[in-house]
């Protein structure tokens, strides 16, 4: 399943949480954030979700931001999420994967997510090649 593509602007106060002392945050978080969830069907109504900052453990809730709708009917919030219990085990290679994403998430689990640009960026690099040039 690819991943959904709707982008949205974080609202100041989002941003001020985000910065303020001893958010463990980014110093200069990007304004806009991009939804992590799985395509949706009802884009206007399911909510969209983007991952702001962890926890202070690895097993504590997260920040995470939440909108639907655009424009002037945009509703957003942002708030602590607890993190999906859903784990992939593949026993052929014994891999173990958490879900990236919070607990009762929509779509899919975060494994079977394929971000759309991934693909495009991995084919325009080839071995030996360089940022730089």
């Amino acid at each position: 399943m690819l991943q959904c593509t709707a982008v949205t602007l974080l609202p100041p106060d989002a941003v001020l949480r985000l910065t303020a002392p001893g958010a463990d945050g980014p110093d200069d978080p990007d304004p806009y954030v991009l939804c992590e969830l799985g395509t949706h069907d009802d884009d206007r109504h399911t909510e969209h979700a983007a991952y702001l900052r962890p926890g202070r453990t690895p097993d504590s809730p997260a920040l995470w931001f939440f909108w639907t709708g655009s424009g002037p009917e945009r509703t957003h919030r942002a708030e602590s999420a607890p993190w999906c219990p859903a784990v992939l085990r593949r026993l052929d290679s014994g891999l173990v994967r958490r879900c990236a994403l919070f607990d009762h998430h929509t779509a899919s689990h975060s494994w079977d997510v394929t971000d759309p640009l991934g693909n495009l960026i991995a084919e325009r690099l080839v071995p030996g090649d360089s940022p730089e040039g």
